[in-house]
């Protein structure tokens, strides 16, 4: 099983000045005082490793659910093999494509210093950046990586442009022009704190490919999880919250594959983010048409229990989410839809989580109720268009989540 990796959290210590590199990064505001209140805003849950670009700088674009008054990065070397080095980390606000807005860039620190080292099998967060946010907001997370430290933890399947700047430090450049080369996925950063949100907390959807959006448009945010922010913003701050999305495509429930699978990551992805106050847990499909597939409805009935009673130690309640249909789709089959509907007669029974939100029932075709309705299809008959993708949000019942 791959570790998660101890968090560690850096002293509450800001040094600000020149940037770094070729750019430079401005200040404007003092470091926030300790013992204030973080929020989760973001999250890329780690979903393997890739080849690295030593001295190559990363600028990922992450979108906000909920804003404050500063921000923190949680940087991940979670599945590296090699001690991972970092030079240069910064946070703006963005403008249009790889471009900052002007005065917003921000150098980040750790312990103070601009420069850190990230054993392998660990997740380290910055130091508090005074830097203010909007919900809804588009940050700009820069890293440069100046040597080749093994394989570059990631998440694959961002939905999201990002881009690369694939030689010299640029980290602090508000210009993006040095950034000529495009990736669709997130490189070192796992998560997104903000200070003193007007929120209650956060909420953690916790899947596969489903939530991690595939299916939904590209640099549109328009995966399930985005759509419930949008809702939960609607709501006054006592009720809000933020909303981390911690799916990895091609994950499973019950076994290792795209990713650590959802009980050994469970910890790392959802109880430990910071306010984490629920959990929605859509996870299961993969394994029932993956190879081997699973076909005791038991089996999934005890890794639900299992997750909620880690939860629950915690103080974090859990929602249980219905296994949506993929009839028509090269997985299917009349036996597998037969352990789906098993799972998904339990789910709707209560079983052991502490509300059901029926996600089969939102986006089946009545006519054909193993089929997404053919207007939420994506075209494979098991992921979601924008308007599916609605459809699940949209089931969601916010009262649920207080």
């Amino acid at each position: 099983m791959v570790g998660a990796g101890r968090i560690v959290v850096a002293m509450l210590v800001v040094v600000l000045g020149a940037g770094v590199g070729q750019g430079t990064a401005t200040a404007e505001a003092p470091a926030p005082e300790p013992f204030d209140t973080w929020t989760g805003t973001w999250e890329a849950a780690p979903s393997g490793t890739t080849t690295a670009h030593s001295g190559a700088s990363f600028r990922n674009v992450v979108h906000l659910s909920v804003g404050g008054d500063a921000t923190r990065v949680r940087l991940t070397n979670r599945l590296g093999t090699a001690p991972l080095r970092l030079d240069a980390v910064t946070v703006a606000l963005r403008g249009s494509g790889p471009d900052a807005v002007p005065g917003s860039m921000r150098t980040a620190t750790f312990d103070g210093a601009r420069t850190v080292t990230i054993p392998a099998g660990e997740d380290l967060v910055t130091d508090p950046v005074p830097l203010a946010v909007p919900a809804g907001a588009d940050l700009l997370i820069t890293v440069h990586t100046p040597d080749d430290s093994g394989p570059a933890t990631y998440h694959r399947a961002a939905g999201q442009t990002n881009y690369l700047a694939p030689s010299g430090n640029w980290a602090a450049d508000s210009d993006g022009s040095a950034y000529t080369t495009t990736t669709t996925s997130w490189y070192y950063v796992t998560g997104v704190d903000v200070l003193d949100a007007p929120a209650a907390g956060s909420v953690v959807a916790f899947g596969d490919s489903l939530t991690d959006g595939n299916g939904s448009t590209r640099d549109a945010n328009h995966r399930w999880p985005d759509r419930l922010a949008e809702r939960l913003n609607t709501l006054p701050p006592s009720r809000r919250l933020g909303v981390l999305n911690a799916g990895i495509s091609g994950n499973r429930l019950l076994r290792e594959d795209v990713g650590p699978s959802a009980l050994s990551r469970l910890d790392a992805d959802a109880l430990s983010r910071s306010g984490v106050r629920v959990v929605i847990v859509l996870e299961g499909v993969n394994d029932i048409k993956g190879t081997p597939n699973a076909t005791d409805p038991d089996a999934f009935a005890e890794a639900y229990r299992t997750l909620v009673t880690r939860a629950h130690a915690h103080g974090i309640r859990v929602i249980g989410a219905t296994l949506t249909p993929y009839g028509g789709n090269s997985g299917y089959t009349a036996a597998r839809e037969a352990v789906r509907q098993r799972i998904n007669v339990a789910l709707r029974a209560g079983g052991p989580f502490d509300a059901v939100v029926d996600f089969d029932a939102a986006v089946r075709d009545p006519e054909q109720p193993d089929r997404i309705l053919p207007a939420y299809d994506s075209g494979d008959h098991l992921h979601f268009n924008d308007a599916g993708m609605r459809a699940l949000a949209d089931t969601v019942g916010l009262g649920t989540l207080s």
